[in-house]
């Protein structure tokens, strides 16, 4: 049986490199960009994209729904849209701190919530991953990016709250938490980090084919550290 997955924030170098593992393994991908945007590269793959606000719940409500009538069982959701930010407590005000959770909580958030209940009542279940931060887990690294760490460390109560719901309907919620991730972006920015210690983004996608695999079945852990040497 062919599986479907739902894939945001596609367009990034982790999508991408998600995009593509999924594929690979013959699943129906149902990706989404932001609006006004595409892909970012080309590809002749069908893949079912769909320009989505992750921000603005009514409309990704729809959008699930029109993903369970077209596709039925979705069997796993992979929420990969997020933002950083820097600044101590002395500089994090209120503002910074909406954005951020509108940015890495409300995306997987809103998302997650409708994907969760269709999963429930689907006979094999379904597995949801989050993007998490080792900043959150770190306070020593989450000091100086505050807003950032604080909205990434709600997923990992979410990833909680939604195993101990789903537990009798295997449904499998699972936090990835990568180090820094080797892109063009975080190349430019850190220019004399030593990039090979960095965690490759299809090294994370790797991990996330795994965890939705018939091998990775089993898994219950709600937390995957994907570090790298880094």
């Amino acid at each position: 049986m062919q599986k479907n997955v739902i894939i945001t924030g596609a367009a990034g170098n982790l999508g991408k490199a998600t995009v593509e593992k999924f594929l690979a393994l013959n699943y129906n991908v149902i990706a989404t960009v932001s609006p006004g945007k595409n892909l970012g590269y080309d590809t002749d793959a069908p893949i079912d994209i769909h320009e989505l606000d992750l921000t603005d719940e009514a409309a990704v409500e729809k959008f699930t729904t029109r993903a369970i009538m077209a596709y039925g069982s979705i069997h796993a959701a992979l929420m990969l849209v997020g933002g950083f930010s820097s600044g101590t407590i002395a500089e994090t005000d209120h503002a910074l701190i909406s954005k951020m959770h509108k940015l890495n909580f409300d995306t997987a958030y809103f998302l997650a919530r409708p994907i969760f209940a269709r999963m429930c009542n689907q006979p094999d279940g379904g597995r949801l991953i989050f993007i998490g931060s080792r900043p959150s887990l770190i306070a020593n690294q989450g000091k100086n990016n505050v807003a950032y760490a604080l909205a990434k460390s709600q997923l990992f109560k979410l990833a909680e709250f939604l195993n101990a719901e789903g537990a009798s309907s295997n449904v499998v919620s699972t936090v990835i938490v990568p180090s820094t991730i080797d892109t063009p972006q975080n190349r430019k920015s850190m220019p004399e980090a030593n990039f090979d210690d960095w965690v490759k983004p299809e090294a994370i996608a790797e991990a996330m084919a795994f965890i939705c695999s018939e091998e990775g079945k089993a898994l219950r852990e709600p937390v995957f550290k994907v570090y790298g040497n880094a």
